[in-house]
């Protein structure tokens, strides 16, 4: 048996598709609640299995997409395994970007599981990435049981909220010299991107889109959903400022009839952000709000007079990180309080020279990330560090769960003062 892990070839890329859940019809996502979904039921319609021609196509894109990069595992020349990563820049502490290759399509088919495909097939995009010269990975966990062991961990989180439109009365405001407009499609592909960059300037976790991210927006009606529509807000001086897709799907039933589904709403100032709620919540037969995949800490709960008004219905976490480069990767953040500390990572096999001990000094000047001989502050799987990577995770719930063992008495209140950022890091669509 001759078993190879690499890059497929062009020829080879059906049979990699093949392999892949959203290719060949399987599930592709937990049998949960998904937190990513609007709809009443708990996940949407799984698609059918992709033919001949829409595989020629994927293959044609992926093929000319400099940012995307397969890898598969053959066994005696049959592609049991798929994988890819692709490279992204994501808002880090500070503002500043990171290179990122987010691990995307991964699979192994059922009679091959359990043999180290996957394994290796990580390890293979691991090293691919450091090559690239990108220190973090990131991926959104289909089976939440399945990635902690290649040291990737929750980093950012997303909800789905209600909200009654007789409760959603909000507390009096400054007037909005700004104004609203329905758009279509073609308008709102020349506002998103405006829109998106302002915001991820200044939010920590989002991502910076790919060429045609929002391409595919239409004002065609999609089955009986209805169509998607488009809610701009624009300054003074006529500049979009912020943006909602939203719909209003047909239901068969009593209790979901009137809803109004926000599939995305950004926001690059409060004026804005206001006014697309203040119109969305209200609008015209309907009877309620929903709005999946948000932050959070969502500040529209805190402009409700009732704030109990808003109600979570689910929540899960959003992109898995994985630190592979340590020094890179702390040095291209900054950090909530300067300061000093020494920590040990020592289990670290995929990426074995994050292994050892680290000084990390923060100054207004700069910062260091070196190799020492000092004795640790504490010790920090490298999953945990992933997790607090990018500040919205507990340094005290991740030592009450062994995860972080200080040594020295004020070491973890140092670390999470160093580490942490409000708001809470979110970024608004996966990959």
């Amino acid at each position: 048996m001759v078993t190879q892990v690499r890059p497929p070839r062009p020829d080879e890329m059906s049979a990699y598709y093949r392999v892949l859940p959203f290719a060949n019809g399987l599930p592709s996502w937990e049998p949960e609640n998904a937190a990513w979904h609007g709809g009443s039921e708990p996940w949407p319609p799984q698609r059918p299995p992709a033919n001949t021609q829409r595989l020629e196509q994927l293959a044609e894109a992926d093929i000319n997409d400099a940012s995307f990069h397969p890898v598969a595992t053959f066994v005696d020349g049959m592609c049991v395994g798929a994988s890819a990563t692709i490279s992204f820049a994501v808002t880090a502490p500070g503002g500043g970007t990171v290179r990122m290759a987010g691990v995307t399509a991964t699979g192994v088919i059922a009679t091959h599981r359990r043999r180290g495909y996957l394994r290796r097939m990580m390890q293979a995009m691991f090293d691919a990435a450091l090559d690239r010269r990108e220190p973090l990975a990131m991926l959104s966990a289909s089976e939440g049981s399945i990635y902690g062991r290649f040291g990737f961990s929750p980093a950012t989180y997303r909800t789905r909220w209600e909200l009654a439109r007789h409760e959603a009365a909000l507390r009096p405001a400054e007037p909005d010299p700004g104004t609203l407009e329905l758009v279509g499609a073609t308008q709102a592909k020349q506002a998103w991107p405006k829109v998106h960059a302002d915001v991820r300037a200044c939010r920590v976790g989002e991502l910076a889109p790919l060429p045609g991210r929002w391409d595919g927006l239409s004002d065609d009606t999609d089955g009986t959903n209805g169509p998607l529509r488009y809610l701009v807000h624009r300054d003074r001086h006529g500049e979009a400022d912020g943006i909602a897709n939203f719909r209003l799907p047909w239901s068969p039933t009593e209790d979901n009839a009137g809803t109004l589904v926000v599939e995305a709403l950004e926001a690059a100032n409060s004026t804005a952000y206001r006014a697309l709620w203040s119109l969305l919540i209200d609008f015209d037969l309907t009877k309620s709000i929903v709005a999946p995949g948000r932050p959070r800490d969502e500040p529209l709960r805190w402009m409700l007079t009732n704030p109990r008004a808003m109600r979570v219905t689910r929540q899960t976490d959003n992109l898995w990180a994985r630190v592979l480069d340590v020094p890179t990767a702390l040095t291209q953040r900054t950090y909530l309080k300067h300061g000093e500390l020494t920590f040990t990572i020592d289990d670290d096999q995929m990426c074995p020279a994050n292994n050892g001990t680290w000084h990390l000094g923060t100054d207004e000047a700069a910062v260091t990330c070196v190799p020492t001989d000092k004795a640790a502050d504490l010790t920090i799987t490298l999953s945990a560090l992933s997790s607090l990577y990018f500040g919205g995770m507990s340094a005290q719930q991740l030592a009450c769960a062994g995860h972080i063992v200080p040594h020295a008495d004020g070491a973890l209140g140092k670390l999470t003062q160093m580490f942490r950022t409000d708001p809470e890091p979110h970024n608004s669509f996966g990959f």
